[in-house]
């Protein structure tokens, strides 16, 4: 699906200019950090921010990764990545208007995706796990996480408007299946009152 023809584009449109101002920064910077350090994020990767919003997890992966390090944002939403684009200002970064099922990127081109907080947003997972497999190197790994509960994600969409209220966290079993089959290895599931975390694996064959 072409980001034009997705009605959550629009939407995400209409809200990237209060978005920020639903959060406290400093706290959400604090615990990206942490979330970071314990998925291992670090050195001259290159990280694919996939559903990168406003930009808040394009900038700790920044502070994460070294001088030769590289982030790829990639939203759907073109008012998102203009604020991200305009807050982020460090040559490290490159930002992309695309869908999650068709990345502007080479086969094997990045070593780690980090899907913060847009999982549910996307309509064909299983696209976006297979794209997913495309874009990494062998050895490379795709996260899924949240810093709330399934729950909770589940309730603020059922109440944020008519395109994404059918947008549903599934259990993290569910999304670990996904990847599986995808051709991930999983290593880490997660489903809890504190949070939300599939990390998988890409396979070297």
């Amino acid at each position: 699906m072409r980001p034009h023809d997705n009605p959550r584009s629009a939407h995400f449109d209409a809200i990237a200019e209060l978005w920020d101002g639903w959060d406290d920064l400093a706290v959400l910077a604090r615990r990206l950090a942490a979330g970071l350090a314990a998925l291992g994020v670090g050195g001259a990767e290159t990280v694919v921010d996939l559903g990168c919003g406003t930009g808040n997890l394009s900038l700790a992966l920044l502070a994460a990764l070294s001088g030769d390090g590289r982030v790829v944002a990639v939203d759907i939403s073109p008012r998102m990545i203009q604020v991200a684009a305009g807050k982020v200002r460090d040559a490290r970064a490159s930002f992309h208007v695309a869908d999650a099922a068709e990345l502007p990127l080479a086969a094997a081109a990045c070593d780690r995706v980090v899907c913060f907080s847009a999982w549910p947003h996307f309509p064909d997972k299983d696209a976006v796990a297979s794209e997913l497999t495309r874009v990494l190197r062998p050895g490379g790994r795709a996260h899924v996480w949240h810093l709330s509960s399934r729950a909770t994600i589940n309730d603020i969409h059922a109440n944020a408007g008519e395109a994404v209220k059918h947008d549903i966290l599934v259990p993290a079993a569910e999304t670990a299946r996904c990847f599986e089959t995808a051709g991930f290895i999983v290593e880490e599931v997660v489903d809890d009152e504190d949070g939300y975390l599939v990390t998988g694996r890409r396979g070297t064959t």
